[in-house]
């Protein structure tokens, strides 16, 4: 079956059977920032942006991708978002192992994409149920907090 979707930001079309997951699609492309971890959607290590919303790249079957803008870690990576997120990330001291980065970097940057002042407390709601304990959730939700300031000083040009 042919799976027509935009990929970071460039229109590609590619084979695909309809079960096949999203995130093998990714890997056999080339995109090794979605990691293979619970195969079930809890881990946050295959995350990506499936239409601007972080979603668990190993439950979404290729046919559901079909007409979606994807972005994946690698691309995100070169954007001011992700600038901001590094920055609220290393002032707080938030170290990410390699394995979560893209579930938690995604996470954040919906929850400062939606919420230009989030409250703490929230932010740690949010956060506190990822598996990898790489860092842990007060720490992941100052940096994030650290990451909305840096976006609104961006935003604002102050």
């Amino acid at each position: 079956m042919k799976v027509p979707f935009t990929l970071n930001k460039e229109d590609i079309i590619l084979d695909a059977e309809p079960d096949t997951k999203l995130l093998q699609l990714l890997r056999n492309n080339g995109y090794f920032s979605v990691k293979d971890g619970c195969k079930e959607g809890k881990c946050g290590s295959c995350t990506v942006l499936m239409d601007s919303k972080p979603v668990p790249s190993c439950i979404i079957p290729s046919a559901a991708v079909r007409h979606s803008n994807v972005e994946t870690l690698e691309h995100f990576m070169k954007t001011q978002d992700y600038a901001d997120i590094e920055a609220g990330f290393n002032q707080a001291g938030v170290e990410l192992c390699g394995y979560c980065n893209a579930g938690k970097i995604f996470t954040a940057w919906s929850i400062i994409s939606t919420d230009p002042r989030p409250l703490r407390e929230n932010v740690v709601k949010a956060v506190r149920y990822f598996p990898c304990r790489c860092t842990d959730a007060e720490t992941l939700a100052s940096g994030i907090v650290m990451a909305a300031m840096a976006r609104r000083k961006r935003l604002s040009g102050k």
